[in-house]
Parts: structure tokens; C-alpha cells; sequence
């Protein structure tokens, strides 16, 4: 119709015209002739649904030349995507499994039993110590090292000592502390009898701190690997020390914060209760334990 000639001009009446007088719009024309011109295969609408067969053609071709080795099947989805190929990663990771095109990767070997399965709290002051170390900063220095000693009866604090490189000497010092304050001096075999209890850390299993702790008598007791809670009373002391300090306090240089954690060191034995003392403080604790020993005695 639009382009019949009007008699009165000798022009077609035009596509504008006759949309107008039919109450139609344009679009719905232009849209209609598109159809007429290239007219819909019937199928499913949206991208095309590769086989699995295909598929796993498509993973091959990018495992055979990759960027990268050892890419886990998310990349491999997101690779699929980058070339136009929609699936999902549940189906990606599927298929990987299903023709054996994982990545290889180590699995803990599964454990039959918990290895710590007793308890590391003992019955009297000074039979077993532990130690470790957090992290901490500082607005001078940026990060800093706290390492730490406590007693597993009374959960006492028997040392403590904030250092700016945290080498095998320096996680010696609250040991130092300790020994030098319970049996009088560091020297040879003074705190024989005594055990410590620390982590695999590279400070801890050196030849230096080894040798220091046997030199005054005390036998080494590593935890257990990948059982934290052989080394539970250090790293409960550590969570108190976070929230009642350096969580919550701005220390400028290392030296301010070395007072800080000398004075926590001696309010947490003075004031600190602890629940499984029956809600003493450790001094107290240590205290009521030498009294019991006198009178069994």
C-alpha cells in the first residue's frame, strides 16, 4: 500500500502515510517486513546447548594449550564463556571428573583418630610451659613480634617480651624471664624437670633455641601438627592480651609498647580470673597451690 502512486501528486503515498491513517506504528511495520525477508528456524531460543561429548572436546582443545597449568575448573568455565561457549560450573566441573581431566592436587591424608586426646593442663605450677608468638604493629616501627610463656597450671604468665625482628634469641627472652624468676637463675640444668610446649615455627625447632632450653634442663615438647589446641593455653593467653590490649590500644614505637605489655603482663597474673582456677587470678592460683604442697608435705 505504501507504495501505490496518488493519482492526485504521482508519488507513492509512503510508509509514514499509510502507518498514520492505520494507526500503526512504523516500528511494527519495519519489524513485520524484517520477518517477511528473514523468517525464524524454529528451534530454542538463547545460546546453543553443546552435548556433552562436545563439551568435553571443547575442555580438551583448551587443556591441550594452556595459558597456565594446573587451572581449576572455574577458570575453565570462565575460558568456555571467553569463547562463547554457556554452561555451567557444576556440568564443567562434572565432565573434569567424569574423563579424569582434573588437576592434580595433594589430599590430607585422612586422620582415624584425634592424636590430642588428653589434656595439657597439669596438677601443679611449673611441670609444663608454653609458648608462641603473635603479631602486632606499631606507628614507628610498622609490624612487631610479642612473644610469650605461660605456666599450663595457673595459665600465669611466667614471660613475655615485644621485638621488632623475631629471631630464635629473641623467642628465648620470655623463657629467660621465667626461668630466671621460678628457680633463680638461668643456668645449667636450674629448671630441670620442666617442660615447653610450643609449635613447629622455624624459631622454635633451631638448633639455638634447642640447645638453650636443654642447657638449663628443659626437655622440649612440640604439639602435634595441625592440632592448634596442644598449644591451647598460649593461644588463649593470646586472645586475652588481643582484646584487652593491643586490639585496643595505639602503641607509637616499639618501646611504649614494651611497657605496655610488661604492666598487662603483671595486672593479667594480679587481676585476671580465670574460670577453671575456680574464678582465681593466677597469682592467687599459684599462691593456694604452694600452701596445698607445704601442708601435704
Amino acid at each position: 500500500m505504501s507504495r501505490t502512486v496518488s493519482p492526485s501528486t504521482n508519488k507513492p503515498y509512503g510508509v509514514a502515510r499509510v502507518a498514520g491513517v492505520w494507526q500503526v506504528a512504523r516500528s511494527s511495520f519495519y519489524a513485520a517486513r524484517l520477518r517477511q525477508l528473514r523468517p525464524r528456524q524454529p528451534g530454542k531460543r538463547g545460546p546453543r546447548v553443546l552435548s556433552d561429548a562436545e563439551l568435553v572436546a571443547a575442555i580438551r582443545e583448551l587443556l591441550a594449550a594452556p595459558v597456565f597449568a594446573g587451572e581449576g575448573y572455574r577458570k575453565i568455565w570462565a575460558r568456555l564463556r571467553h569463547n562463547s561457549v554457556r554452561t555451567s560450573k557444576d556440568r564443567v566441573l562434572r565432565l573434569l571428573r567424569e574423563n579424569q581431566l582434573l588437576s592434580p592436587a595433594r589430599q590430607p591424608q585422612p586422620s582415624q583418630a584425634n592424636p590430642h586426646d588428653g589434656t595439657i593442663v597439669t596438677e601443679a605450677p611449673d611441670p609444663m610451659w608454653g609458648t608462641d608468638a603473635t603479631a602486632t604493629c606499631t606507628e614507628q616501627e610498622g609490624a612487631v613480634t610479642v612473644f610469650a610463656a605461660i605456666d599450663h597450671f595457673t595459665a600465669e604468665c611466667v614471660g613475655i617480651h615485644a621485638v621488632k625482628k623475631a629471631t630464635r634469641f629473641e623467642a628465648l627472652e620470655p623463657i629467660r624471664q621465667g626461668v630466671r624468676e621460678r628457680f633463680g637463675a638461668f643456668s645449667a640444668a636450674s629448671a630441670s624437670g620442666l617442660c615447653l610446649r610450643h609449635d613447629h615455627g622455624s624459631v622454635y625447632m633451631s638448633d639455638d633455641f634447642q640447645n638453650e632450653i636443654q642447657f638449663v634442663g628443659i626437655q622440649s615438647s612440640p604439639a602435634f601438627v595441625r592440632q592448634p589446641e596442644g598449644n591451647g593455653c598460649i593461644e588463649r593467653f593470646f586472645r586475652t592480651l588481643k582484646e584487652q590490649l593491643l586490639w585496643v590500644q595505639r602503641f607509637h614505637d616499639l618501646a611504649e609498647l614494651q611497657t605496655a605489655v610488661a604492666d598487662f603482663r603483671d595486672r593479667y597474673n594480679q587481676h585476671w580470673i580465670i574460670g577453671r582456677m575456680g574464678y582465681r587470678t593466677p597469682t592467687q592460683a599459684r599462691r593456694d597451690s604452694l600452701v596445698d604442697l607445704q601442708t601435704a608435705a
